[in-house]
């Protein structure tokens, strides 16, 4: 163990950050007023949680903890729209995205609404074909298949155009995303997410701290508000708690407030799930019987998901996870158990070739960031091999697959830099991008690729200290 400066060592080739001594006091209340080990009330205390409340509801979960679905302002014109459609048949389409998160938020919505009768179908684009988000042939697959309301899931925040284009195709959108929203939003019917401003109530704010929820955790949100709008039982949502454990493990994102309350009813659900999908899924991952807790999912169930849509078409997912029968399951879930494996060969064979480009291109004793591209590698698996790269080297990382004149990045990053705050300032190099802090995607011409890296290693050099690394 070696020091680096005041508060910080390195161990294991990463720099830590020594937490400091909290205020004995806070530490003492919390001791005794919830009779724990002062070594967790330490911990409590040095993640910001002092409140008597608080602590509370992190160390004593409880669905009734749940916050009103309508803190979002524009959550009762969302449900009035669901329940015209509902009371008219119009055929409604879910546009959703293909990882876990997207892929469980499309499942829990297509399985509400159709509980409650609606003409829905869904839409998951293509990866390799169409990328992240609503496509214009998305619009336009909807509007051939009749659809007068859409309503997107885990996407479409940043799709201005492409909203502009279904309004005049004659479709409603509604919008619920949780990742970072452009300077201008779409102009939806209706958008649910806790990062675009004034999108929740003053008095909500607190609830959804820092817009944490994941795109399932919104889509749960709108399920929930559609249910109370209806006179519904809201015990009856607490059967798809397991999606919504799934989706918000999978992403992860903070598992504090609502995001700890869904996760952990949600993984109790998951183990005695009644849903043939998920059954099937957890047997084929040899989970039969085993405890089921946030290591099993990002490790075992999510990927077998997550194979499928990085290779090709997520909407054999969808079907695992929506279906009824026995037998069908279990045929798809030995699909996504052999896409998996084909997944993982890909995987360290772009691991292998990526971490060749760094021993020859980066200067890890001067570089703050790194950024690799080559033609052939496969866009499906770049953001699977950035994660390992920034586990390796902690440093944000971008890969960028190359086809032709223009590439598909995936990138992923550290405590301290806020990945698409850098992209927008990098934004002149690009085509298109999108995400949150920690994960986004990226569109950019192959002859701009050089341009960009010299600008985002120039932004980490200014956002990054040698400790943060």
């Amino acid at each position: 163990m070696a020091k680096s400066g005041k508060g910080y060592f390195r161990e294991g080739g990463l720099s830590w950050v020594q937490a400091p001594e909290p205020e004995p006091h806070a530490v003492q209340l919390l001791a005794e007023n919830f009779q724990i080990p002062e070594v967790v009330a330490k911990i409590l205390v040095n993640r910001g949680l002092v409140d008597l409340q608080e602590v509370d509801v992190f160390l004593n979960p409880d669905l009734s903890h749940l916050s009103d679905p309508y803190i979002f302002r524009d959550m009762s014109k969302a449900v009035d729209r669901i329940v015209e459609a509902l009371k008219n048949q119009e055929k409604i389409m879910i546009y959703g995205d293909y990882d876990v998160d997207g892929i469980t938020a499309t499942s829990l919505v297509f399985l509400v609404l159709n509980k409650l009768g609606a003409e829905v179908s869904y839409y998951l684009p293509n990866r390799l074909t169409e990328g992240y988000g609503f496509s214009r042939e998305g619009i336009e697959e909807a509007k051939s298949r009749g659809v007068r309301l859409l309503i997107s899931v885990d996407c479409g925040i940043t799709a201005r155009e492409e909203v502009d284009y279904a309004k005049q195709l004659g479709i409603d959108c509604i919008i619920t995303d949780h990742h970072e929203p452009a300077d201008t939003l779409p102009e939806a019917l209706a958008i649910l997410n806790p990062k675009a401003e004034g999108s929740v109530s003053a008095e909500g704010s607190s609830n959804v701290p820092g817009g944490e929820l994941a795109g399932v955790g919104i889509a749960f949100k709108l399920s929930q508000a559609l249910h109370q709008r209806l006179g519904q039982d809201g015990s009856e949502l607490e059967e798809h708690l397991d999606l919504v454990a799934l989706g918000t493990v999978a992403d992860i994102v903070p598992l504090r407030g609502e995001n700890r309350v869904v996760t952990k009813f949600g993984m109790n659900q998951l183990a005695r799930t009644s849903k043939p999908g998920l059954k099937a899924l957890i047997f084929i991952s040899g989970l039969l019987g085993r405890p089921i807790g946030t290591g099993q999912i990002v490790f075992m169930l999510a990927p077998r998901i997550n194979a499928v849509g990085r290779l090709g078409n997520a909407e054999k997912a969808i079907r695992l996870l929506t279906t009824k029968n026995e037998e069908q399951a279990s045929a798809i879930a030995r699909v996504l158990n052999q896409e998996n494996r084909r997944r993982k060969s890909i995987d360290a064979q772009t691991l292998e070739q990526a971490l060749e480009q760094i021993e020859e291109c980066v200067d890890l004793e001067c570089d703050k960031a790194i950024v690799l591209a080559a033609s052939g590698w496969h866009q499906g698996v770049i953001g699977i091999v950035a994660s390992r790269i920034v586990e390796r080297y902690h440093r944000p990382t971008v890969l960028i697959a190359v086809e032709g004149k223009e590439g598909k990045g995936s990138a992923r990053s550290i405590p301290g830099f806020h990945l698409y705050d850098a992209l927008k300032e990098c934004e002149g190099d690009l085509i298109r991008y999108g995400g949150h802090k920690y994960a986004a995607g990226l569109s950019i011409a192959a002859d701009k690729i050089n341009d960009f890296r010299e600008r985002l290693k120039r932004v980490s050099e200014k956002a990054l200290s040698s400790e943060d690394l």
